[in-house]
């Protein structure tokens, strides 16, 4: 059974064409066309990806390698739209499009009340386009524009309400964070065009080992040289680090909050943050051929991981606290890639893909009960309020804090076992990698339990911080314009008015209900296929679910020496995994949180008064963003300032006036000499005529 390119294209096309419907005849089509349109084309994009999933996994068929449309020739070089379809792509294209189909409809919720209304389902439909045609490209080009389109639509996104200051700070904070990285990622696409003369990833694959890895090097500076690998592996990682938010370009992810919380869901779960881990996956046949640029992939997973999960400890808004949770989850998946466990990297993209947008949505769901209020030390006691809320949301932290049977435990201490198994070769990076995961197990585990408890269980804190009028409703760009009720559109009141908190509407509801099952099941079904080469039970051992004739397994995954100490089916991992250390901290951190936050919330104020300097640096975020805002930013200012100085005093006062001035003196004193009157010119006849007879009597003698 062979994969239809017809069905690729309506895979890509479907949500484009919806996209455009939307954007462009919003106001014919109306609210109920524009959501209707977008809808049906993810859906069908959703229902053909799985098909072809299926096609390649449950029908052995093979992987699909096709060039669609030629661009440009130059020389022996082709620019064109082609698609690489195996096991892994399919798997993406199912997750980015089963999480976006889910978020549209908790859109149509959300969004009730927003003018900008169609614009909006536009903008997330071109989103999911964008990232279907950067996980399905079969070329570095192809790539690059998806990459590049993402990066576009996500800025349109986090400043959608573009007439409040703060969202249009974030949007260029995160479009201009990332230009940074992506300067990287080009050099890198550069240096694989230089060295292989293609970009077509087949054929760079394929020569990997003799173009990049023969032992070429280059002198990076004097005495220092690195291998052809090492160079294009850096810089393609550099632009990872942008996009997935790795340690020292992750200043942007929490600042995307500023967006509705629909898009939350998109960038932190199933597609923008997620574009790097599935890219250095991709390139793994290059990554494998550097040490080098696996230890910096590391060292930096590491780093993130642990130091921006501690950050999460003291957010106080619940969609930041969600945010860093994102940051350190994406910091685990680097790990792996660092170890080069490929497979558990891309796992656990998969896993966190599902809980993480039902905890982002979960907290739109508060966020709508609350009056739009998001500071959770004015929330508590929700959860007889929302059952589903809280539910479907303690599902969700289960599964983030590597509960066993839970999903999120299936991948995550999968990357925590290659991560020690690592450790164990020797060598200092290793080390730091495996206790950085290994700690941040409770880290994540505090965080996470904190927020339950802050917004669902103790005081019902929202009494005293409710308004004793309706709040501000936005105009369509996020700007508060007036007080007034608001009608019942058929989705509820969204929690505006005097009324206690109540649950959402059932377009909400309904993709929080349909996330918690994976949440709770994906993992335990798919951890032996996708992991370790097995069915889901543990035995009939198959090619690996990643890895076929196209996805080029990786030299040597670490996954592949773990798998007979491991993998004993599901359910022995699972009750294995309660006498690991991750699970005992991850405990010692509910327990703690428990504690603080339920029984005697009363000391986590003496906590804080305690802690006052370590909380201070963890409220400034390391000073990460004064170091970028005040240092880059102020630098480049100033150095802008500088230079508008020295051209207007150098090259305006000195150069350009000075120029002038001379010019127009020396003119000046022409012009003396050019008078036009007859008796200037006769006495200068006369000065001269005597100067002249002075000068031959003078010599003549």
């Amino acid at each position: 059974m062979a994969i239809s390119t017809t069905h690729l294209l309506i895979v890509v096309l479907a949500p484009l064409l919806g996209s455009i419907v939307a954007g462009l005849f919003g106001r014919q089509v109306g609210r109920t066309g524009a959501h209707t349109v977008t809808i049906l084309g993810v859906a069908a994009s959703c229902a053909f990806s799985c098909y072809v999933l299926w096609q390649l996994v449950g029908q052995g068929a093979a992987p699909y390698n096709q060039n669609l449309y030629t661009f440009f020739e130059v020389g022996s070089y082709s620019a064109h739209v082609g698609f690489m379809i195996d096991r892994l792509t399919a798997m993406m294209m199912v997750v980015v499009t089963f999480v976006s189909l889910l978020v549209h409809v908790y859109t149509i919720g959300y969004m009730a009340e927003d003018p900008g209304y169609q614009r909006f389902f536009s903008y997330i439909s071109l989103f999911t386009f964008s990232m279907l045609m950067l996980v399905m490209s079969n070329n570095f080009l192809q790539l690059f524009f998806g990459w590049e389109a993402v990066g576009l639509v996500s800025y349109l996104l986090i400043g959608f309400w573009f007439k409040k200051p703060s969202a249009i700070f974030a949007n260029l904070k995160a479009f201009l964070v990332n230009r940074v990285g992506d300067f990287g990622f080009l050099l890198g696409i550069a240096a694989v065009l230089y060295w292989f003369g293609t970009l077509d990833y087949a054929t760079v694959f394929a020569n990997a080992t003799l173009k990049a890895g023969g032992g070429l090097v280059v002198e990076i500076l004097p005495g220092q040289a690195w291998s052809v690998a090492t160079i294009i592996c850096v810089c393609l990682f550099i632009g990872a680090m942008g996009k997935s938010a790795q340690v020292p370009l992750h200043v942007w992810l929490p600042d995307s909050m500023e967006g509705p919380t629909p898009i939350s869901a998109l960038i932190h779960a199933a597609t923008m943050v997620t574009a790097g881990i599935f890219m250095v996956a991709r390139m793994s046949p290059l990554f494998e051929l550097s040490d080098t640029a696996l230890a910096f992939v590391l060292f930096i997973g590491a780093t993130t991981a642990f130091f921006t999960g501690l950050i999460g400890i003291v957010q106080n808004d619940i969609k930041r606290v969600v945010a860093y949770s994102t940051l350190s989850q994406l910091g685990y998946m680097t790990v792996a890639l660092g170890v080069s466990a490929y497979s558990a990297a891309v796992f656990h993209l998969m896993t966190h893909a599902f809980f993480k947008a039902l905890l982002f949505l979960g907290a739109g769901s508060v966020i709508i009960a609350m009056h739009h209020e998001q500071d959770m030390r004015k929330m508590g006691g929700l959860r007889k309020y929302m059952p589903v809320t809280f539910w479907t949301m303690l599902i969700g932290t289960l599964a983030l804090v590597a509960t066993p049977f839970f999903s999120g435990y299936y991948s995550k201490d999968v990357i925590i076992e290659a991560a020690k198994h690592a450790a164990g070769q020797g060598g200092w990076v290793a080390q730091y990698g495996y206790w950085a995961v290994l700690l941040g197990a409770f880290v994540t585990s505090f965080y996470s339990f904190r927020l339950l408890y802050m917004t669902f269980f103790g005081a019902e804190r929202f009494r005293e911080a409710a308004p004793s009028h309706p709040v501000a409703t936005h105009d369509e760009h996020g700007q508060h314009t007036r007080h007034e009720p608001l009608h019942d559109d058929g989705h509820g009141d969204h929690g505006h008015g005097p009324h206690e908190p109540r649950e959402s509407p059932w377009v909400v509801t309904v993709p929080l209900v349909l996330l918690a099952i994976p949440s709770i099941l994906i993992g335990f079904f798919t951890a032996g296929p996708m992991l370790f080469g097995t069915d889901w039970r543990g035995h009939d051992e198959q090619a690996p679910f990643f890895f076929g004739a196209i996805d080029l397994a990786p030299a040597r995954d670490t996954l592949a020496a773990l798998g007979q100490e491991l993998w004993h089916g599901p359910v022995a991992f699972a009750l294995h995994g309660f006498l690991t250390p991750a699970f005992w901290l991850a405990a010692a951190g509910f327990v703690l949180a428990t504690v603080m936050y339920w029984w005697k919330p009363e000391l986590a104020a003496r906590a804080r008064r305690t802690f006052a300097l370590p909380v201070r640096v963890l409220e400034k975020k390391y000073w990460a963003d004064d170091l970028w805002i005040g240092g880059f930013a102020g630098g480049g200012l100033l150095l802008g300032r500088v230079s508008r100085k020295g051209d207007e005093k150098l090259i305006d006062g000195l150069i350009v006036n000075g120029a002038a001035r001379l010019v127009d003196l020396t003119s000046g004193l022409a012009r003396r000499a050019q008078s036009g009157y007859l008796y200037h010119y006769a006495f200068a006849m006369i000065v001269g005529l005597i100067v002249l007879l002075a000068v031959l009597i003078r010599y003549w003698r």
